[in-house]
C-alpha cells in the first residue's frame, strides 16, 4: 500500500450500511443467520420470533417494530444500539446480552430474564416489565419511564438521584435498593420489598 492511502477494509467499517427490512414473517434462526451475510442493518416489522434460539447472533442496531417474541431466546446476543417498538416478548431470555444503548418503547417486556445483561445506557419508555428479573445486570445510565415494574426484581440496584417518571415497583424486590435524594414523579410502591432500601433525601411526593 501506498504511503498515505487508505486502507480500505478500514474505510469499509466506516461506510454507512444499507437497510434491510423484513415484514410480516416467522424467521426461525437459519433465516436470521442467512439475513446477517448481508452486512446491512435490519429492520424486523410485524415479524414473529415466537420460541425461536437468536442467542449469541450479532444483530446489533437491529429495529424491532410491531414484532412477537414471546418464549424468544437472545441469551448472549450482541444488541447493543437495538430499537424494540411496540413488541411483546413475553418470557423472553435476555440473559448475558449486550443491550448497551438499547431503547425500548411501548412494548410487554413481562417476566423476562435480564440476568446479567449489559443495560448501561438503555431506556425503557412506556413498558411492562412485571415479573422482569434484573439480578447482576450492569447498568450505568440505565433509565425507566411510564413503566410498569410490577414484581421485578431489582434488587441492589442505584436509583440515586434520579427523577422517577410514573414508575409502579408494586410488589418489586427493591431490597438493598438505593433511592437516596432520588425524585418520585407519580408511580408507587405498594406492598414493595424494601429490606435494606435506602430512601435518605427522597421526594416521594
Amino acid at each position: 500500500m501506498l504511503p498515505g492511502s487508505t486502507n480500505p477494509s478500514h474505510a469499509a467499517r466506516f461506510m454507512s450500511r444499507s437497510t434491510i427490512t423484513i415484514t410480516g414473517e416467522s424467521p426461525d434462526r437459519i433465516r436470521v443467520e442467512q439475513l446477517l451475510l448481508e452486512n446491512a442493518t435490519l429492520v424486523f416489522d410485524d415479524c414473529d420470533f415466537s420460541g425461536v434460539d437468536l442467542s449469541r447472533l450479532d444483530l446489533q442496531e437491529a429495529q424491532f417494530r410491531n414484532c412477537v417474541l414471546l418464549e424468544t431466546s437472545f441469551y448472549a446476543a450482541r444488541l447493543a444500539r437495538t430499537q424494540w417498538q411496540r413488541c411483546r416478548a413475553g418470557h423472553a431470555d435476555f440473559e448475558s446480552a449486550d443491550l448497551v444503548d438499547a431503547r425500548f418503547a411501548s412494548s410487554d417486556l413481562n417476566n423476562i430474564s435480564w440476568r446479567r445483561a449489559k443495560l448501561a445506557s438503555a431506556s425503557f419508555r412506556s413498558c411492562k416489565l412485571t415479573g422482569a428479573n434484573f439480578e447482576e445486570v450492569s447498568y450505568l445510565g440505565l433509565s425507566f419511564e411510564d413503566t410498569l415494574l410490577v414484581g421485578a426484581d431489582l434488587r441492589r440496584m442505584s436509583f440515586r438521584k434520579m427523577t422517577l417518571v410514573d414508575l409502579d415497583f408494586a410488589d418489586a424486590d427493591l431490597s438493598g435498593c438505593d433511592f437516596r435524594d432520588a425524585v418520585f414523579e407519580g408511580g408507587g410502591l405498594r406492598d414493595a420489598h424494601i429490606k435494606d432500601t435506602r430512601f435518605d433525601g427522597a421526594d416521594l411526593r
